[in-house]
């Protein structure tokens, strides 16, 4: 009886092993790939395998567990015999659907502007090629970019879709049963503005222009440097406030997020430096004025027909009148109507960190020329 036991859980045992498989062959071991080495990143990780490149994403909201991990195949290759477990994504992507204009800008920077096929809110995006491209028919408005549209994905027979992952978000809902592969755009949570735009590597690699990501991200690292060490030798030093209250908060940058660390590498403070947010920290107005009403700088970005002025901001809240920087008019503002800010900035820091610097600290204002993002309120 032993012996037909242990034969029936040999079997058992059999069968589950292919199971586990997925019924695709061999599983990779981890050990069989080569790490690339990142500089800045802190939640991403890229490997090679053999036929394959594994990009494993680490959760920013969950210490040592994983958010997601591709397997970037060319498609004019077969498909591995041994793959480890993961999200398939067949490069260069040819008909995605970018949901920010963030990587509108950075896919534009790239050279892959064609690879667009469709883009949600589509009104916060200005760039020619995409405003163009959908008057014209070639680029579909998938609506909503909480909830784009399900049916219009579909009809433009999409292979991937870039969204940006939140928090307690419950998953992308009715997107997730279509099959296309969904790319977690989670860079906005990394906790340097390198670290951010070093994601641009993997962004390359999804639309076959590694090399020129690879070069691009070289540059901007360099002159980020270069910025960084000037602003050290400043000798005057600027507290800054960003933004303003929007609905019932006010979200201001956390002491670990990629604003926080630019004000950092300008050599200004944060008010809210000891906060340990990756993100943007939502605090009512009360809480704000405390903390910040005597920064001597005030930064907002905004979305206007017209250009804010002081005025404006009293009318619109009078309680914005008790900041010191609106007292002393040294509030600066971004119309992103205009401004094709979100398009730079996120994967080109050195351009923000250079309004920073010139902003906080006027006395190299004469070497680095006029903001190129932030006006003075009128």
């Amino acid at each position: 009886m032993n012996n037909i036991a242990i034969g029936i859980c040999r079997i058992i045992a059999a069968v589950l092993l292919f199971c586990s498989c997925g019924g695709r062959g061999k599983t990779a071991a981890s050990s069989d790939c080569t790490t690339d080495s990142l500089s800045h990143s802190s939640l991403l990780k890229i490997s090679r395998g053999d036929g394959f490149t594994r990009v494993d994403m680490a959760d920013p909201w969950n210490s040592g567990r994983t958010l997601h991990t591709y397997l970037l195949i060319p498609a004019d290759n077969d498909m591995p015999e041994t793959l480890p477990q993961g999200t398939v994504v067949r490069t260069p992507l040819q008909r995605a659907v970018v949901a920010t204009s963030v990587h509108c800008g950075l896919i534009s920077s790239l050279g892959c502007i064609k690879s667009i096929a469709g883009v949600c809110d589509p009104q916060y995006i200005n760039l020619p090629e995409i405003t163009l491209g959908i008057t014209r028919g070639s680029i579909a408005d998938c609506g909503n970019g909480i909830t784009p549209t399900v049916e219009k994905i579909i009809d433009i027979d999409a292979d991937a879709i870039l969204l940006s992952p939140f928090q307690n978000s419950g998953g992308y809902g009715k997107i997730e049963k279509t099959g296309i592969p969904i790319i977690e755009a989670a860079d906005y949570m990394e906790s340097s503005a390198l670290g951010r735009a070093e994601w641009m590597k993997f962004y390359g690699m999804l639309f076959g222009a590694e090399e020129r990501a690879n070069n691009m991200f070289a540059d901007i690292e360099q002159r980020y440097g270069e910025l960084k060490i000037m602003a050290a030798r400043a000798k005057e030093r600027s507290s800054v406030l960003f933004d303003r209250q929007n609905g019932a908060a006010w979200y201001v940058p956390g002491g670990h997020s990629t604003i926080g660390g630019l004000l950092r590498d300008a050599c200004a403070d944060n008010p809210f430096a000891d906060d340990r947010h990756s993100g943007s920290v939502a605090l009512p107005f009360e809480s704000v004025l405390e903390r910040a009403a005597h920064c001597n700088v005030w930064m907002i970005r905004y979305n206007s027909p017209r250009d804010l002025t002081l005025a404006d901001l009293k009318t619109d809240k009078d309680g914005y009148s008790r900041f010191d920087a609106w007292q002393t008019g040294n509030v600066y503002g971004c119309n992103t109507n205009h401004s094709t800010y979100y398009e730079d900035t996120p994967f080109n820091p050195d351009r923000l960190l250079r309004d920073l610097i010139i902003i906080c600290h006027p006395s190299l204002a004469d070497s680095l020329g006029q903001p190129e993002y932030f006006v003075r309120m009128k």
